[in-house]
Parts: structure tokens; C-alpha cells; sequence
């Protein structure tokens, strides 16, 4: 099931770009009042439930091979537990703005990891981009006023980790036996990385809140981070994983900045600097040169590599 019809590809690249940038926002304000990991567990577990009743009800087979299996569990930990649970618990350190940018650096550790991994030539084009991702980081980090706190550095190390963990999924994920239907596929990660963050919230010991003491702007952030954050976007995010390169989807870390530094600007009064602005104007050029198929006459030479 490879199908790559266009309107299908630009819908869920819109999900990943639009959706997940916001659910920096939705899950900041979930951890001002809840544990980080109880958000991921019961987030992903609800979503990778649901997902399964949709199923059963729409005719799909959940039957699935042992190898699958233990394939969408090496995904699930390495892109929901170690990836999304991660990012979740350094939001409580962090502003959603200022993590959104730092894993924007991603696409980079993608394109690095596969060129070490698989050996895969850097096209020329995206050399480009690799460049312009590093100066735009650059440009992030040196702020001292946004990472003068010590909790912000830890925080800021968290999410590096986080980073890594998800890009080595999205290489895992391209390259993998798992399930051919997608949002199957979908499900049954999200249960796997559901029940490893429940695993991590025990092991840490954490100290579950009740839905019913939950404040109203919680209940609604958690309801649209299960239903689109996970569901919608997931489901797309390993549609695209396995129609398009995995540096092309990584892309989406580029776009999510934007939207994170103007919700949790206008939500929650998050500061975003003069800097900020630069280095995500600077991401976001990244972008196209990651993406875009035509070569700059300087770079006709790299053709063949490219």
C-alpha cells in the first residue's frame, strides 16, 4: 500500500506541519497541571484504542505478523516513548516556542544518521539546508536570556535526546516490515509507546491526577492531542514515512516552529525575540533547499551525486 496520490500527500503534510505545531501548545498547558507521562499514557492509549474500535467497525483486520508486531513496538518506544514522552516531561522546563525551534534541528540529525547509517550522499541542495539548519540552532542557543535558567538547560538536553530518538524511528520506520495498512500500523504503535510511557510513569513514580479534578482548558487540550495530534497526524506521519523520504517528512520540524512560537505567544505569553524570529526565518529557508528538486547553477557539477 504505497499509493501516492498528490491531494492525500499535501493533506497530510499539512497535518504534520499544522496539527503538530500546535501540540507543543496543547501539551504545555496539559503539564502545568498533570505529570508529563500520565499525558503521553493516557494520550497515546486512548488514541491507539480508538483507533482499533474504528477499525473493527470499518472492516479492517487487525491480525498482524509476530515480526510486525515487534516492529511497531520498536517504533512506538523509539518515536512516542522516547520521542514524545521526552519532549513532554522538558516542557515542564521549557516554553513550547523555544523546544519547538530546538527540534527543528532534526531534519539534520535525519540526513547526518543516514548518511552514516546507510551511507546515502548528501545532495547538494540539501547540503544547503544542513547549513542553514545549524546557523538557525545557532542562533537559538546563543540567546542567553531564554536559556539562563538551569532547568532550561536541562530541559533543552532532554529534548536533544528526544530528537534523536525520533530520528532514528523515522530511518527504523521507512525501512521496516510493519503493517500495510496505515492507520492499523498507527494503532498499534500508539498502544506499544502508550504502555512503555505507562512503564516509565511507574518507574518514576509519579502521582496520577483524576479526570475529575482536571481544569477544563487540560480536558479540551487533551481531547484534540488524542483525537488530531495522535490519530490524524500520526496516521499521516507513517503514511508519508513510506511514500517520501524520511528528511523530506523530517521537514515538518521546520514548519512546527512557527506555529508553536505564535500560539504559545498568544496563548500563554510566551516571549518570542527579535532572534527567534531570524533563526526560524532561517529554519524555514532550510526547508526548501531540503525539499526542492531543482539545482542552483553553481551546484550543475553535483548533478549525478544529487
Amino acid at each position: 500500500m504505497k499509493s501516492k496520490t498528490p491531494l492525500l500527500i499535501i493533506a497530510s503534510f499539512f497535518s504534520i506541519y499544522v496539527i503538530w505545531g500546535s501540540t507543543y501548545l496543547l501539551n504545555k498547558i496539559a503539564v502545568m497541571q498533570l505529570p508529563p507521562f500520565q499525558v503521553g499514557a493516557i494520550r497515546f492509549l486512548v488514541a491507539g484504542i480508538l483507533i482499533f474500535i474504528i477499525a473493527k467497525f470499518s472492516g479492517y483486520s487487525l491480525k498482524i505478523t509476530r515480526k510486525q508486531l515487534m516492529n511497531t513496538c520498536i517504533a512506538g518506544f523509539l518515536f512516542l516513548a522516547g520521542g514524545n514522552g521526552i519532549l513532554v516531561w522538558a516542557l515542564k522546563y521549557v516554553d513550547s516556542g523555544l523546544a519547538a525551534l530546538e527540534i527543528s534541528a532534526q531534519p539534520l540529525v535525519v540526513i547526518i544518521l543516514l548518511r552514516l547509517i546507510d551511507g546515502k550522499r548528501i545532495k547538494a541542495m540539501s547540503v544547503i539546508g544542513v547549513i542553514l539548519g545549524i546557523i538557525g540552532i545557532y542562533l537559538l542557543i546563543s540567546q542567553k536570556q531564554l536559556i539562563s535558567s538551569e532547568d532550561t538547560v536541562v530541559g533543552l538536553i532532554m529534548i536533544f535526546f528526544c530528537m534523536l530518538s525520533w530520528a532514528f524511528g523515522s530511518i527504523f520506520v521507512s525501512k521496516a516490515d510493519l503493517p500495510s495498512n496505515f492507520f492499523i500500523n498507527t494503532g498499534y504503535q500508539m498502544i506499544s509507546g502508550g504502555i512503555f510511557i505507562l512503564i516509565g510513569s511507574f518507574a518514576v513514580g509519579e502521582q496520577w491526577i483524576g479526570f475529575s479534578s482536571w481544569k477544563q482548558e487540560v480536558q479540551l487540550s487533551m481531547l484534540i492531542l488524542v483525537v488530531f495530534g495522535s490519530i490524524v497526524a500520526f496516521t499521516s506521519f507513517n503514511y508519508l514515512l513510506r511514500v517520501v523520504s524520511p528528511e523530506k517528512v523530517a521537514t515538518s520540524t521546520y514548519v512546527n516552529p512557527l506555529i508553536a512560537l505564535l500560539l504559545g505567544w498568544y496563548f500563554l505569553e510566551e516571549s518570542i525575540t527579535t532572534q527567534s524570529i531570524v533563526a526560524a526565518g532561517v529554519l524555514l529557508t532550510g526547508v526548501y533547499f531540503i525539499n526542492t528538486k531543482k539545482m542552483l547553477t553553481i551546484f550543475n557539477r553535483f548533478k549525478k551525486e544529487a
